[in-house]
């Protein structure tokens, strides 16, 4: 019985390196970074997708499977000292936080951008911009403790979701 566990756990691996994290009908972001391309599947649908920004160069934005931390309405912009809601604040109305590469949440994140025009470009210092409007569905739609997979894939996106595990 140990033997036929292992195997697969194993075996899943090979498909999903990160085991059984995400289970048929469960919430999961999945964002490519090759298409600029960002989709949430809730209970085996697709029923979001939208173009994304992403870093600048391609190290910028982490890759790997990471876990929504922490959620905001009009985020405060510390670098520059810019208060939610002030049209200059590059963050826009939402933040959705990760805790990629060892963070809590409040490094790497999806958020809004006062520059709708980068949006499918490479230009970010690493976090996933999203349009307003379509951020502000995601924001409503996930849950602090979703998961999300950030790749630089040549597969489709259809691939990518049959790929997850989500489906």
């Amino acid at each position: 019985m140990r033997t036929v566990f292992v195997l697969c756990l194993l075996a899943g691996s090979v498909f999903w390196p990160f085991g059984t994290e995400v289970l048929p009908g469960d919430t999961l972001i999945i964002v490519n970074k090759r298409t600029n391309e960002l989709v949430l599947i809730d209970h085996g649908q697709i029923v979001l997708a939208s173009k994304v920004a992403t870093g600048a160069r391609n190290e910028l934005t982490p890759e790997g499977f990471f876990t929504i931390k922490v959620k905001a309405v009009n985020p405060y912009y510390r670098k520059k000292n810019i208060p939610g809601g002030d049209p200059r604040n590059p963050l826009g109305s939402r933040w959705i936080g990760f805790d990629a590469k060892g963070t809590d949440g409040r490094m790497y994140g999806i958020h809004g951008t006062n520059d709708p025009f980068s949006i499918g470009m490479y230009v970010s210092q690493g976090c996933i911009r999203m349009p307003a409007g379509t951020l502000e569905e995601l924001y409503e739609r996930v849950p602090i403790g979703t998961k999300i997979w950030v790749v630089h894939s040549g597969k489709t996106m259809e691939q990518l979701v049959r790929e997850s595990g989500a489906i």
